[in-house]
């Protein structure tokens, strides 16, 4: 892209405020379309933060120069729907928003994000995607969160599949970073029939199901789809879920921290499994509820608030020991979360780059907790300066 002559010899373009942050989008470069992500997300992040007072843009790890003053960013014009560049000052926060996982595993942008922690001047949260494997084990260090997760093990060989076989009747098998349902399997016991395991396999568009008559039978199928995708897979206990006409449904939690620094739920939708589908994901035929409302009918009104009470304090807990085990700072999370036919809840996936809620209450909220955050880290810096000069 070719940046007029103008621009380049201005030292700054953009006036800014001392006592407000500013806030870059961290994404990767992209040779045909500038910048990689989701642009409708980005302007709304945007059209946000400019309502706010905060002046925001959208920054690539490429033209991120960390000892320059000003950077090459970009913003959106609303009233004729384009993007363009333009010369900021460079930020203070960095809100990580680099779409894919293969993206964050490059080299370059490991390197810096990497210099980024580590610059004084730049605060920077939700640094990396999660592992699943990393989530449960982190989970299972406290005895606080441990009672809200699956029995789950690293898939390494058929042992570990025969062994949690004999104990649950029902296993997921996750590939630690998948992603929206892709490659997840399930596998089902079923010893009244003469082919007893069932396997079932998530891929791009719909599902396969095999019905094998040995374990070493469904190891070798399994085996074979990892192998394909190329991750490593954790295996995890199945759970006798809640369901509402013979459909299991999860509840999904937004947990982003507040004006204060607090991790606070932003908000609780419900997905609805689709027809024959291992993953309540819209695009595979789930659809969205109240989740109030789908509780309440099925255990009743007294019953299903303290559910709900106890899915926004069980979210919050989690929230709170997986940034403390990940050793990074976080502004937000999404949690997927079960509850089975006693009312417990149960946790299944956490992530660190959570896609928008359809919800529009939980939407609009969103967007306005990550410049209450950044607002706090940016007051934050300026009274640690402020004491570090007396």
């Amino acid at each position: 892209m070719i940046i007029p002559k103008s621009l380049e010899a201005q030292p700054n373009i953009v006036e800014t405020n001392a006592d407000l942050p500013i806030v870059a989008i961290l994404t990767i470069d992209d040779d045909l379309q500038m910048f990689r992500g989701n642009r409708n997300n980005f302007a709304d992040l945007l059209k946000t933060g400019k309502k706010m007072g905060i002046l925001t843009y959208v920054l690539t790890t490429k033209d991120l120069k960390l000892s320059a003053p000003r950077v090459l960013g970009y913003t959106y014009d609303s009233s004729r729907e384009t993007w363009h560049s333009a010369w900021f000052p460079r930020p203070t926060i960095i809100y990580n928003r680099i779409p894919q996982r293969e993206d964050e595993r490059l080299l370059r942008v490991k390197r810096k994000l990497a210099a980024i922690s580590k610059h004084p001047g730049i605060k920077l949260f939700n640094r990396r995607f999660f592992n699943k494997w990393s989530l449960f084990q982190w989970l299972h260090q406290s005895r606080s969160t441990r009672q809200y997760i699956p029995e789950t093990r690293q898939l390494t060989r058929s042992a570990v599949l025969s062994g949690l076989l004999r104990k649950h009747r029902l296993l997921y098998l996750k590939p630690v970073r998948g992603k929206a349902g892709v490659g997840i399997m399930t596998v089902r016991v079923q010893p009244e029939k003469n082919m007893p395991y069932r396997l079932q396999i998530q891929e791009e568009k719909g599902s396969s199901t095999y019905h094998c008559t040995t374990l070493k039978r469904l190891w070798g199928k399994v085996l074979k789809q990892s192998t394909s995708l190329g991750e490593p897979y954790i295996a995890q206990q199945g759970i006798a879920l809640a369901t509402v006409n013979d459909r299991p449904f999860d509840l999904r939690a937004l947990i982003q921290k507040n004006g204060q620094g607090k991790w606070e739920l932003t908000g609780v939708g419900a997905r609805v499994a689709g027809d024959s589908s291992i993953t309540t994901h819209v695009p595979r035929g789930g659809y969205i509820e109240d989740p109030e409302r789908l509780l309440t009918s099925i255990f009743g009104r007294e019953k299903s608030a303290r559910v709900l009470s106890k899915v926004r304090d069980t979210a919050l807990t989690l929230a709170r020991q997986i940034e403390r085990s990940s050793h990074t700072r976080m502004c937000e999370m999404s949690m997927d979360l079960g509850v089975d036919t006693t009312g417990h809840v149960w946790f299944f996936e956490a992530n660190s780059k959570p896609m928008k809620f359809d919800e529009p209450h939980i939407r609009n909220k969103s967007l306005e907790r990550i410049f209450q955050y950044s607002l706090y880290l940016h007051q934050q810096k300026k009274e640690f300066k402020g004491g570090a000069a007396l």
